[in-house]
């Protein structure tokens, strides 16, 4: 099968790179990669026209500047175009995140994700730092609950820690039917995966909260997460940027949430809070 990749420039990247992705999504693009300056998105050559493109809301957005390029792809060539694309991740040197077309690798954990979306695989900075966190916390036998889970590797960084139970949620159809896959793949049947977002929350508890999000969506629903955190739980914030640091640390405060640390990467933060 021939390919279509359509290699989008954006600016600024966030929080309109994500929201680009679903509307690709929804029409008919069916893996991503998101790159330095936006996304690269892929489409069989089949389902491809230029009228796709027409059909972007975000063009017509003021507050953001989109631009693309266009490649065709024959079918010959699509495995080299993924493999060149994508390699491993190494998180502190115990934690190695690969495609299934990558050798096995020697740390003490090991993730395999399908590669259709680069957010979710390490490559990006909150991903990555949300990992590092992870892997530095006991959490065995405590139950978790993965916010907006994309491609579910936190829920199976969770899972492969000993965590006794762990729920993902995310309201894109896509990262639903994605996280169902990659569970499968590292063999971690336990997680229950929920299409939906805050509003889907019932009264199980959890000790650990992770949600990796971006910040208009953290300081609407953070509430919701503290309401089924349990006393003395944690919660790992990311998915926003340094300057962003006092408003989430002001409304988690103001929930009863205590800061514990932050770590940055390229003015990306991860903060760690404790109930």
């Amino acid at each position: 099968m021939n390919y279509v990749g359509c290699h989008f420039e954006v600016v600024p990247l966030e929080p309109w790179t994500d929201l680009l992705i679903n509307e690709l999504g929804d029409l008919g693009f069916e893996s991503f990669l998101q790159t330095e300056t936006g996304v690269s998105a892929f489409i069989p050559e089949a389902d491809w026209t230029e009228h796709l493109l027409t059909q972007i809301d975000l063009t017509n957005n003021e507050h953001v500047k989109i631009s693309h390029q266009i490649e065709f792809i024959k079918e010959e060539n699509w495995n080299a175009t993924w493999e060149s694309s994508f390699d491993p991740i190494c998180v502190s040197n115990r934690c190695t995140i690969r495609a299934p077309f990558h050798p096995p690798s020697l740390t003490e954990m090991e993730i395999i994700i399908n590669p259709k979306m680069s957010f979710g695989t390490g490559h990006h900075q909150t991903t990555h730092m949300m990992v590092q966190l992870l892997i530095d916390m006991e959490i065995k036998g405590s139950r978790v609950l993965d916010m907006g889970c994309g491609t579910g590797i936190l829920a199976i960084v969770a899972c492969k820690k000993g965590a006794s139970s762990i729920t993902a949620i995310d309201f894109d159809e896509w990262c639903f039917n994605n996280s169902l896959e990659n569970i499968q793949v590292n063999g971690c049947p336990s997680i229950k995966v929920i299409l939906g977002d805050a509003s889907v929350l019932g009264h199980e508890i959890y000790d650990l909260i992770i949600a990796n999000i971006n910040r208009n969506v953290l300081l609407n629903d953070l509430s919701a997460y503290v309401n089924v955190l349990a006393p003395g739980g944690s919660m790992l914030l990311s998915g926003f940027y340094a300057e962003d640091i006092p408003m989430i640390r002001d409304k988690a405060e103001s929930l009863g949430l205590s800061y514990v640390e932050n770590i940055e990467r390229d003015n990306w933060i991860a903060i760690k809070f404790l109930y």
